[in-house]
């Protein structure tokens, strides 16, 4: 079973010797306490990652190699059920012919979807692999994981098809790295077409030409002219959207991230999963306890604020419609309605989505976001960038 450990931490890019596995071993031989995953977790971290910066890495393939232990709440009535962790564990490879594939057709609704969930939870009393109706593995059922059905509820397992309507696990994201270097200095040089400069401060910045013209009208005697020094004054708040389908750009990501920081002075950050309803972050790693009301952030910041959202935009199309929609939570209001709130008190908001735009027309949620911008979801590339600056500085006329 430890092999498959090591070969978690290798799959998800940390650097282990098979030194310090070894080293591992030895000590768990010594060490029968390990049995606890607490321990285990602890003991494993330590033997195996050398430096703090892989410790979001770690926690992402342990989380992968202990899938199961945890569940997400989905719903107040599901809270006290636990799925034996043997009907998801060692799926077989059952791949369902393309006449099964045919037949399986996406649910009528969210509301559908989850009380049929609901009854398997209740009625079903073993393992089952390869079918089409109850929680396992393989096969075209819609509840479980390593099949294939469009827009099931995913219960274990890695993400496939990036199709799930739900996920039944606890979902750790981590923060996007601000220090990183770029390979490429054209995000900033895009980024930097934003910049909207300003004075503000003590004077202490020498004006040349000032100085130079109030000298000669001096009489040649020294006239030092000093400003107060220029600013980028523009106000920038940055959503970014994390996990899930996501994780593949997230360096792309953490690029746009980089150059944002060091080019904006007034910037403001928050992470979202899928779509923003009534709560944001600004700690992945805390997520849970420190949420921050999205309509706090609307009093808090001015209309003057520049605001981009980063995002697949892939989704269920319930979470931008209706209200219970969220992948994680349950969201009293459709995400329709706070986009609205937001576009209504911040006239200047644009989307980037990092998928290519010619797959933009194939997935619904992502046409229904863009129509909902009118028109103002740009692809993050460099043109895009540009096209999505040009959009933030073009002046706002007021409705007659």
């Amino acid at each position: 079973m430890l092999v498959n450990f090591f070969d978690a931490l290798r799959r998800y890019r940390l650097p282990v010797s098979i030194r310090e596995y070894l080293d591992f071993l030895r000590l768990l031989t010594l060490e029968p306490m390990v049995a606890e995953p607490e321990t285990f977790y602890v003991l494993a971290r330590t033997c195996m990652v050398k430096d703090e910066k892989h410790f979001d890495r770690f926690d992402q393939a342990f989380g992968a190699f202990m899938q199961g232990v945890a569940a997400l709440k989905l719903d107040a009535d599901l809270l006290a059920t636990v799925i034996p962790a043997d009907w998801l564990a060692n799926p077989q490879q059952l791949e369902p012919d393309a006449a099964a594939r045919s037949r399986v057709k996406p649910p009528e609704s969210l509301e559908a979807l989850l009380k049929a969930f609901q009854e398997r939870l209740r009625e079903q009393t073993e393992r089952h692999q390869g079918g089409s109706k109850w929680i396992g593995t393989g096969g075209t059922s819609p509840f479980g994981h390593s099949g294939h059905h469009p827009g099931g509820i995913r219960v274990g397992g890695e993400s496939r098809n990036r199709s799930a309507a739900k996920v039944w696990e606890q979902r750790e994201f981590r923060n996007l790295d601000d220090t990183l270097a770029l390979g490429t200095r054209n995000l900033k040089l895009a980024l930097r077409r934003l910049r909207v400069f300003a004075r503000s401060g003590a004077a202490e910045q020498l004006d040349l030409d000032d100085t130079i013209r109030s000298t000669a009208r001096n009489g040649g005697y020294l006239d030092l002219k000093l400003v107060p020094e220029r600013h980028n004054a523009v106000k920038v708040l940055l959503f970014l959207d994390v996990g899930g389908s996501m994780d593949v750009h997230v360096r792309t990501c953490e690029e746009l991230f980089s150059a944002a920081t060091s080019e904006f002075k007034h910037l403001q950050y928050f992470y979202f999963h899928n779509f923003v309803y009534g709560q944001v972050w600004r700690d992945n790693r805390r997520r849970q306890e420190h949420l921050t009301s999205t309509l706090e952030i609307l009093h808090t910041y001015g209309s003057d604020y520049r605001v981009v959202f980063v995002g697949d935009a892939a989704m269920a199309p319930w979470e931008v419609t209706e209200p219970g929609g969220s992948l994680e939570h349950y969201n009293a209001e459709s995400g329709r309605v706070w986009l609205q709130r937001l576009m209504e008190h911040f006239s200047r908001l644009i989307w980037l989505n990092p998928e290519p735009q010619p797959y933009w027309e194939q997935t619904l949620s992502t046409r229904l976001i863009r129509e909902l911008l009118g028109g103002r979801m740009y692809p993050l590339s460099l043109r895009g960038l540009e096209q999505g600056v040009a959009e933030l500085v073009a002046p706002r006329v007021a409705p007659v």
